[in-house]
């Protein structure tokens, strides 16, 4: 069992680093290719990816009336997830779009709460609304910059992908335990796939004659480790640990985040917004501890 979880932390750990590292991927592809072509491309290239996998993955012993609990993963995410991220990364810095999704494992307690009748604590009703504080004052400090016009309405978009992440870790932890992780990441990805063709095709995005090669290698990595490899890692662990501990290392992302938009695109926060971001992680911290006996 401990080799099992210890496991379980590794590949939780990889996908954590993957993710971290896409905020800056897709500012990089985004400066090239319209957002929307961007991620059609990496859930085209993560498609591939699972079909090499096809013999394993039509072994999945599907139970009658999971079809909408596996529309509705894919919904969540990638589909609405990445709309919602495309236009908050068109919008505001990298480093503060990681520094939102702290709020994630907060979400998911208090998703969990309304949903699966799961107890809430005052301290994760305190954690929450001290974390929701430190985005706010983050959002409300950010300056607009070229590469980051509105980063107001930026973060709130990042947010609204936050509420949609919710609702995904919540079904996947349904599933996790009758599918295997490889299963649900090619669901994942075909669902994607078709959706962004479809609203390519539907809000007419024109396609370029030409894509620079920085943009195609970046779909490229977009695809392979972090869609598809990531994802599959995601699964992985949360049928081997409970969610609330999976999503606790998600506090990672925002530091990891931090330091990639600093390292590759010279994003920087003033004092007040590490501040910010301090109320974020300890308001996340606060919600997570174990309450007084």
């Amino acid at each position: 069992m401990k080799g099992e979880r210890g496991l379980a932390v590794a590949t939780l750990l990889g996908a954590i680093v993957l993710w971290a590292g896409s905020f800056v991927a897709l500012k990089i592809a985004f400066r090239s290719c319209d957002p929307y072509l961007v991620i059609f491309g990496r859930m085209a290239v993560a498609t591939c990816c699972a079909l090499l996998f096809f013999r394993q993955i039509r072994r999945a012993d599907y139970r009658k009336g999971d079809w909408l609990y596996l529309l509705a993963l894919g919904l969540f995410e990638p589909c609405l997830y990445f709309v919602f991220e495309a236009k908050a990364l068109m919008l505001t810095s990298a480093s503060q779009a990681g520094m939102v999704t702290a709020l994630l494992p907060v979400m998911v307690a208090v998703g969990a709460w309304m949903i699966f009748n799961e107890t809430m604590t005052w301290r994760t009703a305190s954690g929450f609304v001290v974390a929701l504080s430190g985005v706010c004052l983050l959002t409300f400090t950010g300056e607009a910059t070229e590469s980051a016009p509105n980063p107001a309405l930026g973060n709130f978009y990042e947010f609204l992908a936050m509420v949609t992440a919710t609702g995904y870790t919540l079904i996947l932890k349904r599933l996790s335990c009758r599918y295997t992780a490889l299963f649900l990441t090619f669901v994942q990805s075909v669902v994607g796939a078709l959706f962004f063709a479809l609203l390519i095709w539907g809000l007419k995005v024109p396609i370029p004659d030409f894509i620079p090669m920085e943009a195609v290698w970046t779909i490229v990595y977009l695809g392979v480790f972090v869609t598809f490899g990531a994802y599959f890692c995601f699964s992985f662990a949360m049928g081997r640990m409970p969610a609330g501990q999976a999503t606790a290392f998600i506090n990672l992302i925002p530091v990891l985040t931090l330091f990639f938009g600093w390292l590759m695109l010279g994003e920087v926060f003033k004092p007040i917004q590490f501040g910010a971001g301090a109320m974020v992680i300890a308001g996340v911290f606060l919600s997570q501890r174990p309450s007084a006996a």
